[in-house]
């Protein structure tokens, strides 16, 4: 029995565990992060029982953490910001500033250093990315202007915590890592190495502008032309941790500064969606384990030792902001359905308030009790952020009016074809199968409506002149806007098993009359989709080898071969035929 096993350890132990409460915290219809995070609760050091070793939990969390960064980098999207730009921009700055001030203020009551009340406010005004969107997917707003508010707003949160994440290191080494030596440090000495950290992340920038980006494409098509899916997933994750290990140990710049950058230069290249969905898996697990080893930071005893401090952090972060970007919203004379909407989605913090705290106190620019503040805090906000939700939602349910369309919103709204409802066909996803298929359905004029998750796939839709909802199909809201009730058919054309075999049961139960069709790579999956209601399958690989061997037995020499099997067979016949004929003859006489 071998006995170094902390590594397997920590990650078999804690992804179990982030696996159950995930789970539990799903069902509860809370944030999965929340589980996630009650998994290092249990991992660490302050509950019994099993305890994780916490260095090794450390260096998974920064691969997490550069993964993270990496996916952030890939999903980055500057016209969806610059769609948003006269809000979101002096919006997010103004919300930035006013909540640190109130998390400095804060600090400063409880005795701290203004750099300490820096650090700590900082990481109260940036909220999760993660939990933003999915609430926002839940009711399909991601395509309205609330919705791309909200998202550009992120967005210029988090780069504005990348910056952070560049001057914090500065900070420290300016000021010293006790409150003593700030005391002695000068103020041009701080602007010297603010400005030398800056000058040598101008020159990583640069160099990853003038070099990367045409080598990190360059790279990922050649790879792609070999055919081979581990080459290429390799790829991309020695893209992502070989930029960021190369940028802290070259420039000094930070290991998620470095992989947001190789993310963002990968977003130029075609391949990278592929570079997504190939690295998703993994980005995952890493990005879970980041989770379980906060959780294993926080000491749950603050909530007992300081619960006056415990309290007045929530309401910086869920009071304190969204008053701040309620009021700012208004100011840009937007709806107050729209104003609302933006102050319940940031009144929650997330990932980068975790990444903030660790770095602030492994610095020494924030204490023990700070951190576990900000881990209390965000355990909190993200569980009370659905409630608000709801909240919101029976407030708009009251106040329709407050629906009232923004002129600002409709100008930069597409135009999105009709659909008269009625013995329509409903295409579940629109990526190279659902085109094709969409397409010669268009040709035979049958209405249809589609279906698809991703927003660059819907606009296609629409620019071909076809209905198309954004939205994932496990939602029964985004179902319900399809109409299954009065649709005659329904195909799943999306690759996903399990997220069909949930929509084939949510569609059958909206509609036992209509037809479900569904691909499938395997018999098991035929199975799985028929338990769940479909009505036929298409196994991809099986139609592809039987579509081959008809243009095998096409072309010569296989088609004569086939001619004159065929006609042995015949005359075979015939003479089994004539013989038989004649022995019931002769039997007969």
């Amino acid at each position: 029995m071998h006995h170094d096993l902390d590594l397997i350890n920590i990650i078999a132990v804690g992804l179990g565990l982030a696996f159950i409460f995930g789970m539990i915290a799903n069902k509860l219809r809370f944030s999965p992060l929340v589980g996630y995070l009650i998994a290092g609760v249990i991992v660490g050091p302050y509950s019994p029982g099993f305890v994780a070793d916490q260095e090794l939990a450390h260096q998974l969390s920064e691969i997490g953490v550069m993964l993270l960064m990496f996916g952030v980098g890939l999903h980055f999207s500057l016209d969806d910001l610059l769609k948003v730009k006269t809000i979101a921009i002096p919006g997010a700055l103004a919300q930035i500033s006013v909540a640190t001030v109130l998390g400095c203020g804060l600090a400063l009551l409880m005795g701290w250093s203004w750099i300490e009340g820096f650090v700590f406010g900082l990481a109260l005004s940036t909220a999760s990315t993660v939990v933003l969107l999915r609430a926002m997917e839940d009711r399909r707003l991601l395509d309205t202007m609330r919705g791309k508010i909200a998202v550009g707003w992120l967005i210029v949160e988090d780069l504005a915590m990348v910056l952070a994440l560049v001057i914090l290191p500065a900070l420290a080494a300016a000021l010293g890592t006790t409150s003593e030596l700030a005391e002695t440090r000068s103020f041009i000495d701080i602007l010297a190495t603010i400005g030398w950290t800056l000058l040598k992340v101008t020159a990583f920038v640069i160099i990853m502008l003038l070099v990367g980006k045409r080598i990190i494409p360059w790279t990922l098509e050649r790879v792609a032309i070999t055919g081979s899916r581990e080459l290429f997933t390799l790829s991309v994750l020695a893209i992502a941790l070989g930029v960021a290990f190369g940028a802290a140990m070259l420039f000094g710049v930070s290991f998620a500064l470095g992989a947001f950058f190789a993310g963002m230069l990968l977003n130029e290249s075609e391949l990278s969606q592929k570079a997504a969905n190939d690295s998703l898996p993994l980005r995952d697990a890493f990005a879970v384990l980041f989770f379980v080893s906060v959780g294993m930071l926080f000491d749950p005893h603050i909530l007992i030792q300081h619960p006056f401090m415990v309290l007045a952090t929530l309401l910086t972060i869920i009071v304190g902001k969204s008053v701040v970007a309620y009021f700012i919203v208004r100011a840009f004379r937007y709806p107050q359905s729209t104003a609302l909407t933006i102050s319940v989605s940031l009144a929650q913090i997330g990932e980068f308030s975790f990444i903030l705290a660790g770095l602030g106190f492994s610095l020494k620019l924030l204490p023990e009790t700070g951190r576990d503040l900000i881990l209390a805090g965000a355990l909190l906000s993200i569980i009370a952020n659905p409630f608000l939700f709801a909240w919101l939602d029976r407030w708009i349910s009251k106040h329709p009016q407050g629906e009232a369309p923004d002129p600002e919103a409709m100008a930069q709204a597409p135009e999105t074809p009709l659909l008269d409802f009625g013995d329509h066909a409903i295409i579940i996803g629109y990526g190279q199968v659902g085109n094709e298929l969409a397409r010669v359905l268009c040709d035979r004029n049958i209405p249809l409506v589609v279906i698809d998750d991703n927003s660059d796939h819907v606009s296609r839709a629409h620019a071909a002149g076809i209905p198309a909802i954004c939205g994932s199909s496990t939602s029964e809201k985004v179902l319900a806007e399809a109409r299954p009730d009065l649709a005659k058919i329904a195909i799943l054309a999306i690759p996903q098993p399990i997220e069909a075999g949930e929509t084939l049961s949510k569609l059958r139960a909206m509609n036992p009359a209509i037809t479900l069709l569904t691909r499938a790579h395997s018999d098991a999956e035929v199975r799985y989709f028929l338990e769940h209601g479909a009505d036929g399958t298409v196994m991809a690989e099986r139609e592809l080898a039987y579509s081959l061997a008809e243009m095998v037995m096409a072309t010569p020499p296989f088609r004569y071969k086939e001619r004159n099997d065929t006609t042995s067979n015949n005359t075979a016949k015939s003479d089994g035929n004539e013989t038989s004929t004649i022995g019931t003859s002769d039997a007969a006489a």
